[in-house]
């Protein structure tokens, strides 16, 4: 469905397409956002695929590419958390994060939540002291490091542990991850009592206090449930939004929890909003495959299209259940608790985000609600890498499609008021030109001269339709003892820290150098990580190599004559003259 202007506003599929269509079309009983979609259509086209399993697969890859406006959208999941056994004689254990398995190794995952990873290694790491070290710094160990000292590592590096008690402990660690965490108990406990037999009392205290981690593990983690893999998702929805959670069990074990929180542009059934987050999830956003079981709050809209989409994509069709018992009521029941406690808070917050913009707009005295608020930020380090953040705020609170950041060139170094008005400028031109939204708040953070810059360059551009707040922190640069600066240096304001309006302020403020501080970083390290001869036209990574090992450094290769560089293999005169003279500009 387009819009008048081409814009895609909403794909869909259908079986029958003359009793879809007509669904958005009827003259009574059609809800407010279905009308609201149908008085934006201009022109409707339709695509025939073979079967119902196309259609489906052929709906999401549009709905990921186009992001249409009334259709349910998720963000692209990006890695995933996975443990790693190094390819080692003696192996490390570290959470790395990838799209898929790949590399020499054992992999364990992926999982849907880091922090439960992180919470099995620290386990890991408790009970069996596997290394977490890399391999450079294993090879170069003398004596053993912390984390022997803290009974985190058994400090294979220096000898401290057989290979074969080592392998011992890794297999174990491996038992662990399948889930198989009684029969780990059970090994232990026989060489428990093999030690005790021989009278080693202190080897036998070992795998007594290894016993007892476990046995923590197992009352906190309920192992033995008997449900195997399952992927629970419950739906709850209310007032044009839905939160979902994600129960991810593995061998009978909670693993990993995920929640998502988005909008039902059309006020879709629960049935129809969690087929279209299913089938979005699994088929076009994710690469995680499904547990052999799907356990489903909501009975779903044409289950057997969805089946044979992800054996398509997957290789094995799970089954799809919704009226369960015992243990699988229990998991389901969980995440629906989830997925209710989410969309509270989520509801919360926004009622909350409401109150500080209504207090914002009580406290600067504005006529109007505030709908957009920017905020500017400059940061460098001792004038290095300089550079400004814009971050960007409207009624549903950070619109981050809509930060930007600026590299900020041709000033004095560590000149704040100079890089603040420079970006503005670049900002605020486009504006002028009816390319970016003017807000109806601008904020700068720092104090009087911050202001000035912003205001100046305000006047030279001719904006007055914003209002100017500037942000300074008080002597002990505390939050909640920021002054606030009116539109002019005269007009100072001092809220008590206990006002929402602050708070959305030094929200903002806070966000703005976030940003601009992460820019920085990267800014700096790109620079440091360059080398200074990349730029000179004809010198390529092996001449700059043979550079630098010929002079030795930096330093020498910048006072070096042409006659000394004609002597580097690989540099002629030509090449020569020019690399003096791009290191010489005077």
């Amino acid at each position: 469905m387009y819009a008048e202007d081409g814009k895609i506003l909403y794909v869909g599929k259908a079986r029958n397409l003359k009793n879809r269509l007509g669904s958005y079309f009827r003259t009574s009983q059609l809800p407010i956002k279905t009308q609201a979609l149908v008085s934006r259509i201009a022109q409707i086209e339709v695509t025939v695929t073979r079967t119902e399993t196309e259609a489906l697969l052929l709906e999401q890859n549009l709905i990921k590419a186009l992001k249409p406006p009334f259709n349910i959208l998720l963000r692209d999941d990006k890695s995933y958390p996975f443990l790693h056994f190094s390819d080692h004689k003696w192996p490390a254990l570290t959470i790395k994060r990838a799209r898929h398995q790949r590399g020499p190794g054992e992999w364990f995952g992926p999982y849907p939540s880091a922090s439960s990873v992180r919470e099995i290694l620290q386990l890991l790491y408790k009970v069996f002291q596997i290394r977490q070290c890399d391999d450079t710094t294993f090879s170069n160990r003398s004596r053993p490091c912390l984390q022997y000292q803290i009974k985190r590592c058994s400090a294979p590096c220096t000898g401290e542990i057989s290979a074969q008690a080592y392998a011992d402990d890794l297999q174990h660690a491996r038992l662990l991850l399948q889930g198989k965490s009684q029969k780990v108990t059970d090994l232990l406990a026989e060489k428990m009592e093999a030690a005790a037999a021989e009278l080693d009392f202190e080897q036998a205290a070992h795998y007594r206090d290894q016993i007892q981690h476990l046995r923590q593990l197992q009352v906190q983690q309920d192992v033995d449930t008997g449900v195997g893999d399952v992927d629970v998702f419950a739906l709850v929805a209310s007032e044009g939004r839905s939160s979902i959670s994600l129960l991810q069990v593995r061998q009978g074990r909670l693993i990993g929890t995920r929640h998502f929180n988005f909008e039902n542009p059309l006020d879709a059934s629960d049935e129809s909003t969690l087929t279209a987050f299913i089938a979005q999830y699994f088929l076009t956003r994710t690469s995680l495959p499904p547990a052999p079981e799907i356990l489903l709050s909501h009975e779903l809209e044409e289950p057997e299209i969805l089946q044979e989409a992800l054996a398509d994509k997957f290789g094995f069709k799970p089954r799809l259940a919704h009226k369960v018992r015992t243990q699988r009521a229990r998991w389901l029941e969980l995440a629906q608790t989830n997925a209710e406690q989410q969309l509270s808070h989520h509801r919360n917050k926004a009622d909350q985000y409401q109150k500080r913009l209504e207090d914002l707009q009580a406290v600067l005295q504005m006529e109007k609600p505030v709908t957009r608020l920017e905020c500017f930020d400059i940061s460098h380090s001792q004038g290095e890498a300089t550079v400004a953040s814009c971050v960007v705020f409207d009624q549903e609170g950070p619109r981050k499609q809509d930060y930007r950041r600026f590299n900020i060139e041709g000033v004095a170094a560590g000149d704040d008021y100079a890089a603040m008005s420079q970006a503005l400028k670049r900002r605020y031109q486009r504006i002028k030109k009816g390319e970016v939204a003017l807000p109806d708040v601008l904020i700068v953070d720092g104090g009087k001269g911050q202001l000035n810059a912003a205001r100046a360059l305000l006047e030279e551009l001719d904006i007055t339709d914003l209002l100017l707040v500037g942000v300074a922190k008080g002597t002990t640069r505390k939050a909640g003892l920021e002054t606030l600066f009116i539109e002019t240096t005269d007009r100072a304001l001092d809220l008590p820290g206990h006002r929402p309006a602050l708070h959305l302020i030094q929200h903002i403020r806070d966000e703005s150098h976030r940003f601009a501080i992460t820019g920085h970083r990267q800014k700096r390290s790109k620079t440091r990580n360059t080398s200074f001869l990349e730029d000179i036209k004809g010198v390529g990574a092996k001449r700059r190599q043979a550079l630098l090992r010929h002079f030795g450094g930096r330093k020498a290769v910048a006072e070096a004559g042409i006659e000394a560089l004609c002597q580097v293999e690989g540099i002629n005169r030509a090449l020569a003259e020019e690399i003096h003279a791009t290191l010489h500009p005077n």
